[in-house]
């Protein structure tokens, strides 16, 4: 495009006369085609459309009337045709495009109607073919939306049955529709067009089994703009669908750093079944106790004796429906948030009762866990794939001469399941069930190690028996002497070091048993 050629933006009222309609979704077309009609507006439309739009008594032209030529292919083309892009691309305030449309005897549109083929609910069903998604990639469509978004200085551009009625509430004013709303309208036709394009490029990197992908390709709609970020200097927004997931049913609307909080939650409390009870108390995205027990009431006492001072204005989340009588037990400390898969009506009635509080449901089921996960830089993003490497006890390599014990074995896993959930450095004692010390976020393991100890003696924990979980290797052997004048007797971790035959040694001289995982739990 030469500068000569650049026009103008017509910043004038459109009046709308003629309507170019093709939709999959018909949701609310009815109505919508029906008003336009009454408005004096000539319809044009294909295939299906016009079928419908005929069937609701509504005067309708078919687009192979106006391009004298048939659909063809199943329906492959019919609107790519210089009488359809002509009409939607022509600059109306300019005489010389309206000379070319009287010369090539080809009438403007002044509005399009336009939604896409179903491609992302298609893939989203288990069975679905490569065949079949890729006959669910719209052409017709996305180019004229493309077109008439372009020209929105002359054309309005619609893509959602959800734009009918503001739309409509503009048109029956009786002037037209104003620049502000065609620019806007056609901001949301790029956004969904870009959209659509995204989830079809994801599909075929995911089916060419392309990782990582040549370019990132990341689409999400947005879910809800919080009051601000993690401070009130900045503007926040939340993308996606944690609408499908938990359901905030009572409290104020989660602001940015709930839900990071809740991420974080979540992502732990999901690591126990059902079967036993589970009680997670987080802050700051850090846990700062977590317990299994046979009733959710004393996994609530035993996570909480961790540390009795942190959880207050922190997150609890539990994985069994919340009772009355924990739910009476969990009132004696304000908490922002309270998560279970559901409450009962008693524990809803009480804790119902303070406003602040927010109460989540969740659902496990639609949670699942993600593959990949993304960060900000400079100059870009960071992905990888998430840390779900799973440990079972056959997956030990017990390193000590001492073999641990069985219970040690179960507060080992135990430990390994939270630590990698803890900032590193990370280092975790537990003992029958629960957590008795964690230390998170130090420079060094051994400071890990002591905040630990540190923060189990605050707590009145004694550690004499415990399990220690470090989410990397022990560079040196002073951190398994710590752990054993703290009370360790058992030892979960990486191993790699190249000091690990000096590390070993050391554990065998204090009785200590220790496994390796070879897998790492690095959370930066």
């Amino acid at each position: 495009m030469s500068s000569d050629n650049i026009i103008p933006l017509n910043k004038k009222t459109v009046p709308v006369r003629r309507a170019l309609i093709s939709v999959s979704d018909k949701s609310g077309l009815s109505e919508f085609a029906s008003t336009l009609h009454k408005m004096g507006v000539e319809i044009v439309s294909t295939g299906g459309t016009s079928s419908f739009i005929k069937n609701c008594g509504i005067p309708v032209t078919d687009v192979s009337e106006i391009t004298g030529f048939p659909e063809c292919l199943d329906g492959r083309v019919k609107t790519l045709h210089p009488k359809v892009h002509a009409g939607i691309l022509a600059r109306t305030s300019y005489t010389g495009d309206l000379d070319v449309l009287n010369e090539l005897q080809i009438k403007p549109f002044e509005l399009v109607v336009v939604n896409l083929y179903p491609f992302q609910e298609t893939i989203a069903k288990p069975d679905t073919s490569l065949e079949k998604a890729v006959e669910f990639i719209d052409i017709g469509g996305p180019t004229m939306v493309r077109a008439a978004a372009k020209n929105f200085p002359h054309v309005c551009i619609l893509t959602s049955p959800d734009q009918y009625p503001a739309f409509t509430d503009e048109l029956n004013d009786g002037t037209g529709i104003c620049y502000n709303s065609r620019l806007a309208l056609a901001r949301d036709a790029f956004q969904h067009t870009a959209d659509y394009d995204a989830h079809i490029a994801g599909y075929l990197s995911e089916t060419t089994a392309q990782n990582p992908a040549a370019m990132l390709q990341i689409s999400q709609p947005l879910a809800e703009i919080p009051r601000y970020g993690e401070n009130p200097h900045q503007k926040a927004a939340v993308y996606g669908l944690q609408s499908e997931i938990i359901d905030c049913f009572h409290g104020k609307q989660l602001s940015y750093n709930n839900y990071l909080d809740t991420d974080a939650v979540l992502q732990l409390v999901t690591e126990f079944n059902d079967e036993q009870a589970a009680c997670v108390i987080l802050k700051h995205t850090n846990p700062c106790g977590v317990a299994v027990a046979d009733t959710l009431s004393n996994a609530w006492l035993k996570a909480f004796e961790t540390d009795k001072v942190s959880p207050f204005g922190g997150i609890i989340a539990f994985n069994q429906s919340l009772d009355l009588e924990t739910a009476r037990l969990v009132d004696s400390i304000f908490s922002e948030i309270i998560l279970a898969p559901d409450f009962s009506d008693d524990a809803i009635n009480m804790l119902t009762q303070k406003a602040s509080r927010r109460l989540i449901r969740y659902h496990a089921d639609k949670l699942g866990h993600q593959q990949r996960s993304y960060r900000s830089i400079f100059g870009g993003m960071l992905m990888q794939d998430t840390d779900q490497a799973q440990i079972q006890p056959g997956d030990l390599r017990v390193v000590t001469e001492r073999h641990p014990e069985k219970q040690e074995i179960q507060d080992l896993l135990f430990a390994w399941k939270i630590v990698r959930h803890v900032k590193s450095n990370a280092i975790v004692f537990a003992r029958d069930g629960r957590t008795l010390g964690i230390g998170n976020g130090q420079t060094s393991r051994v400071d890990a190690s002591e905040l630990a100890v540190t923060k189990a003696a605050k707590a009145g924990l004694s550690l004499q028996g415990s399990s220690l979980a470090s989410d990397a290797f022990f560079p040196f052997a002073d951190g398994i002497e710590a752990a054993a004048q703290a009370g360790a007797r058992a030892i979960i971790q990486p191993g790699g070091s190249v000091r690990d035959q000096e590390v070993i040694d050391t554990a065998n001289k204090l009785g200590l048993a220790m496994v390796f995982t070879g897998v790492r739990h690095f959370r930066h």
